[in-house]
């Protein structure tokens, strides 16, 4: 047979590289003639950085930048490949991975370490940045972005407003400063990118959704990153009266755009700031590793991810590799950690051949990521890749 293994990283266990060799390594001892092809993908979310590096070349370089909260400071590290693109994984400043989330956290969580990423790669002469987005910890709407871009937040008083996403309420008015670091307008409010990075700011999003209401950035993602139901209703009117004020101010909706309200609303932030193209993440990283050809020769795909749900369906990886191997009418068999839905209707929409939970109902979340190395390694081993339906 001729695999190929196109893993997502399990997201607190398993890199999309450290997936591939554990998958390969089993899949020689079951078939040993076999052909197998390793291609490690990423969807904007973690392992976006790694993924396109390894695909495209380049050097990739560490920085020292706020993390999630205003009190931390992390490593993160950004790319700038051969053909001079910076590559951004949002994931590596302000990721979940670097703070135990709560109700603390999130009223405080900021995006500034992104805005010090975008200038640290734009004093490379990068000619375009990509951006990817996921495995946030923030729910600001890139506002921090902003002001380490150089933008200042007033309140009605004309005194800026304290850094923490319940004050973006009181936010008034937007103004770019006078020493711009990117704008060279002065005071133009204009995106601050235009016309410095040539070939100007793609986001990399794995997710669809817009920034405000039920299926927003606040009810969809807050309470995953430590907010409590009370703290709901006071952070979507903070980012209710934010976006009203910069779209005012930059004469541009940008807040019903699917996308923008990814990563806490930091995909908003960046089109309204950053003059920034927002794309399909797992298709834009997919064609940059020319997937369809690799795709194209195997007889059957084998891709993983942390946790398959209703989520997955709009715009995750599991979903990109699926589109394309039906056309093709080649079967994916998707290995995941946790199921949090009904796998039939799942493994149905999806179009996948064979939808697997590797770790046990009984094991809890911290075992099953503990031990996530071998029972991978164990289903891959026991499972039957001959079986192609997709019913």
């Amino acid at each position: 047979m001729n695999f190929l293994l196109a893993p997502n990283a399990m997201k607190g266990s398993l890199s999309a590289v450290k997936i591939s060799a554990i998958v390969s390594k089993t899949l020689r001892r079951k078939y040993r003639e076999a052909t197998i092809v390793s291609s490690p993908i990423a969807d904007g979310g973690n392992g976006t950085l790694d993924c396109l590096m390894n695909a495209l070349g380049g050097t990739i370089y560490e920085q020292e930048v706020t993390g999630p909260i205003p009190s931390l400071r992390v490593k993160a590290r950004y790319g700038i490949t051969r053909e001079s693109i910076a590559i951004i994984e949002s994931a590596e400043a302000i990721g979940l991975q670097h703070i135990t989330p709560t109700a603390e956290t999130i009223a405080m969580a900021t995006t500034r370490g992104i805005g010090e990423l975008i200038l640290a790669a734009h004093e490379k002469q990068c000619k375009e940045i990509w951006i990817g987005l996921g495995g946030t910890t923030t729910n600001d709407g890139g506002a921090r972005m902003a002001r380490a871009l150089g933008w200042k937040l007033f309140d009605v008083n004309d005194e800026e407003i304290k850094e923490d996403v319940v004050n973006l309420i009181k936010l008034s008015r937007i103004d770019p400063s006078l020493t711009l670091p990117l704008s060279g307008e002065g005071t133009d409010p204009l995106p601050l990118l235009r016309g410095r990075v040539r070939e100007g700011v793609k986001i990399l999003c794995d997710v669809k959704n817009i920034l405000l209401g039920e299926q927003g950035a606040i009810y969809t993602f807050a309470r995953q990153k430590g907010a409590n139901e009370d703290q709901l209703p006071y952070l979507e009117a903070a980012l209710k009266n934010y976006s009203d004020v910069v779209e005012q101010t930059i004469g541009r909706e940008f807040h019903n755009i699917h996308g923008s309200g990814a990563a806490g609303g930091l995909g908003f932030g960046l089109m309204a700031f950053c003059n920034t193209e927002i794309v399909s993440g797992i298709d834009f990283i997919l064609n940059a590793i020319h997937f369809d050809e690799k795709l194209a020769s195997c007889d059957c795909v084998i891709t993983t991810e942390g946790v398959l749900d209703e989520q997955t369906l709009y715009g995750k990886g599991i979903a990109g590799i699926a589109a394309r191997a039906q056309r093709l009418n080649k079967p994916v068999h998707a290995f995941v950690g946790r199921i949090q839905g009904n796998t039939k209707e799942l493994k149905s929409k999806l179009g996948l051949a064979s939808l697997t939970q590797i770790s046990p109902v009984e094991l809890s979340t911290q075992e099953a990521i503990r031990d996530a190395s071998w029972l991978l390694a164990d289903a891959v081993y026991h499972h039957d890749f001959n079986h192609k339906s997709t019913k």
